[in-house]
């Protein structure tokens, strides 16, 4: 490809020579011959230090932002912000001939973009699937190392979905995948958002930051389907246009679609879907956060012309999500369950909804990750202390950090409060100990690590799925 074609509607202020193209990246480690290489300034590195290198190594242009003095340099006001716009011109522009669909909210994205999935696939459509768990192209499978990928992998992503001929993509859209610029130039049919609550301020330093980031993708949809119960869920779509805005809630009946007569039960939420329409829906996923998660799902699905009853009938057919109040098979008299819950509302979210279905006691073992907001360690050993019947305060991820340090910060929260708790650093020791001491009927929730396969240790990141460790540990007793 040319590569005044990839600068197709990009601000460029030289001449350069319009150089046949092979390949784009912005990772210096994957510069072959013909590469275009997009010059970055990161936290810890500037792609600019080394452009004239990627030129040597076979790059036949470089993109900067300031005059380098190089003969196939490419000067932009902002490589960051264009990068998206140049790795969509590199793979044809394939969101064109997608109908998008963006989650943005701190919890429940991932089982969310799922539902949305299965209800669209119920009535016929072919889907594409982008988040944390996996991405997906119809039924196939391929990995996730980010939320939301990098532009260039998402690009390729939405190449694949419409080799594949599918016409719409569920995504999940983080908040620093929003402010990096990685959806830059898309524009979505539909946007929602689930709830904002304190997370990543390691990265975004400030809330207006975090809550500014997520706002962006509501400045780029046709549809707006948005929480009327969060504080924040009609402030962030407030002064933007809409084809469309639809709100959903449970708590009021100032929505567009509202839960009510909501029954918790062991296997699932039900509850009344009153919108112009009224129906009974049954998800088989249980705790008070699914009841929102359908809900918002049954909102986007009928947003885009679902019909009624289409909607209805998939949710209750939908599968769990790999790390989502996921059980796992012990045959024992107490249940384990595995959640991603890593945030104080999400560690709160989890544990009220299992104690509407706990027979016995609920025995939360967590940690918080390592090189993170320090602020939510306190908090959420308070939240685990107060609605836990037990907890085990042990190691998440805790990267560069020492994991006593981490764990000594959790414990401030836990102070005043009657929970009986115990320290277990080494995180498999930890769901031995809870196990070997479990009661009859109690529920062991395994809290932070979800569907992740991995432990990151100060040593380097080891291989470790709890699922594996709790067949271990059960097979040794």
């Amino acid at each position: 490809m040319k590569l005044s074609q990839i600068l197709k509607n990009i601000n460029v202020q030289n001449n350069y020579p319009d150089v046949d193209v092979l390949d784009v990246t912005q990772d210096s480690r994957l510069v072959k011959d013909g590469s275009l290489f997009v010059c970055i300034k990161g936290a810890a590195f500037d792609g600019h230090s080394v452009a004239d290198e990627m030129l040597n190594n076979g790059a036949v242009a470089v993109i900067v932002e300031r005059d380098l003095g190089l003969d196939n340099q490419v000067i932009v006001e902002n490589s960051r912000a264009v990068f998206s716009q140049i790795c969509a011109n590199f793979f044809g522009n394939p969101a064109d001939k997608l109908k998008l669909i963006g989650l943005t909210g701190t919890n429940g994205k991932t089982t969310t973009t799922f539902l949305i999935k299965q209800i669209l696939e119920n009535v016929g459509k072919k889907v594409g699937l982008i988040g944390t768990v996996q991405n997906m192209i119809c039924d196939e499978i391929y990995p996730a190392k980010y939320t939301t990928p990098d532009p260039y992998e998402l690009q390729k992503l939405f190449s694949m979905m419409v080799e594949a001929e599918c016409e719409y993509c569920v995504m999940e859209v983080s908040s620093q995948a929003l402010a990096q610029g990685r959806v830059n130039g898309l524009r979505f049919k539909l946007g929602a958002f689930t709830n904002l609550t304190q997370d990543h301020l390691d990265y975004h330093k400030t809330w207006e930051n975090y809550f500014n980031s997520k706002r962006i993708l509501f400045e780029n949809c046709e549809i707006a389907v948005t929480n009327a119960d969060d504080e924040y869920g009609l402030e962030i779509v407030k002064g933007l246009d809409f084809e469309k805005l639809v709100t959903y809630a449970v708590d009021t009946n100032n929505a567009s679609f509202v839960a009510k007569n909501v029954t918790f039960k062991p296997n699932g939420v039900e509850y009344e879907l009153v919108g112009d329409t009224i129906g009974r829906c049954y998800c088989p996923i249980p705790g008070r956060f699914s009841v929102y998660n359908s809900l918002c799902a049954a909102t986007c699905a009928l947003a885009l012309g679902i019909g009624f009853n289409d909607v209805l009938g998939a949710i209750s057919k939908s599968n769990g999500v790999k790390g989502r109040i996921e059980v796992v098979p012990c045959d024992r008299d107490f249940t384990i369950i595995i959640d991603y819950a890593h945030s104080p509302d999400g560690l709160e979210n989890i544990i009220s909804s299992l104690r509407e279905i706990a027979k016995g006691r609920v025995v939360t073992v967590f940690g918080c990750g390592g090189d993170r907001d320090k602020t939510k360690r306190p908090k959420m050993g308070r939240i685990a202390a107060e609605l836990s019947d037990f907890c085990v305060v042990t190691s998440d991820n805790p990267r560069s950090e020492n994991p006593s340090e981490i764990i000594k910060d959790i414990l401030v929260g836990m102070q005043g409060i009657d929970t009986p708790y115990e320290v277990v650093e080494l995180r498999y020791d930890a769901i031995e100990y809870a196990i070997r001491n479990a009661q009859k009927d109690d529920i062991i929730l395994l809290a932070g690590k979800g569907h992740e396969t991995y432990q990151i240790l100060p040593t380097g990141t080891i291989h470790f799925d709890e699922r594996e460790v709790v067949s271990e540990i059960l097979s040794k007793l």
